[in-house]
């Protein structure tokens, strides 16, 4: 990749990397952590190029995990909930309950102050009829039971309290590639590395059962606004059931 243009920090970072090697996952993770150069603390990014068609309904690639050390961020959790659900949704720790038409349409005109959205399965057929889905959708924010984000009232707080320890969704997008983050640049390598292998196993357990070849094609690590690090995309399927 040119790197005319880019500033001397980018620049000695990507000399630590070589572009036509394929790292262990190990030491590709280490290496994200060591070339991330920002002055805020930077997200460590996974990027996968995906051997499956994303127009094909039975070839998606969605599901959810729940990093063992979470993302190194305070997670907001919105719930859409009403009576007893609502209650038991404000003691489980969720920083915003939507239980009114009055706080739907809030959001619905772009209020949009939370990460995670969850819903009881009784609330969703209020949502469709807000217009929720035009707003939250195109932003992959929607309640969804393939998500794991539309829950019944017992396992409400079970819901939130994963959202909040680090409950990532994957999702397959148009160019079939799926972008997920896994920490940040001070967790320390094998943390990072855990919940980097909690990824994969998930995105392996994932695979439709249509998909055929080659599953990931490409696989890449960085750090925010870091140089990209191929990892050996075979290797890194299988860590999840090494480890």
């Amino acid at each position: 990749m040119a790197q005319q243009g880019r500033g001397k920090k980018y620049k000695a970072a990507a000399a630590k990397v070589d572009p036509a090697k394929q790292y262990a996952p190990q030491e590709a993770v280490a290496l994200a952590k060591e070339t991330a150069f920002t002055k805020f603390d930077a997200t460590i990014e996974v990027h996968m190029r995906m051997g499956v068609d994303p127009r094909q309904a039975d070839e998606q690639v969605r599901d959810v995990v729940v990093l063992p050390h979470g993302l190194g961020k305070k997670i907001r959790v919105l719930v859409f909930a009403q009576g007893e659900a609502a209650r038991a949704a404000r003691e489980a720790g969720a920083d915003t309950v939507a239980d009114d038409d009055a706080a739907l349409k809030k959001i619905t005109d772009g209020w949009l102050d939370f990460d995670v959205a969850l819903s009881t399965q009784e609330m969703m057929g209020q949502l469709g009829k807000s217009g929720l889905a035009r707003v939250l959708g195109p932003r992959g924010m929607m309640p969804n039971p393939k998500a794991g984000t539309v829950v019944t009232e017992q396992n409400l707080a079970k819901a939130i309290n994963e959202a909040k320890a680090g409950r990532v969704e994957f999702r397959l997008d148009k160019t079939a590639n799926l972008h997920v983050t896994i920490g940040k640049a001070s967790f320390d390598t094998q943390k990072l590395f855990e919940n980097f292998t909690a990824l994969m196993d998930a995105v392996v357990k994932a695979k439709p059962s249509a998909a055929k070849g080659i599953y990931i094609k490409r696989l890449t690590l960085a750090a925010t606004m870091g140089p990209a690090i191929h990892v050996d995309p075979q290797a890194a399927q299988t860590i999840g059931a090494v480890e």
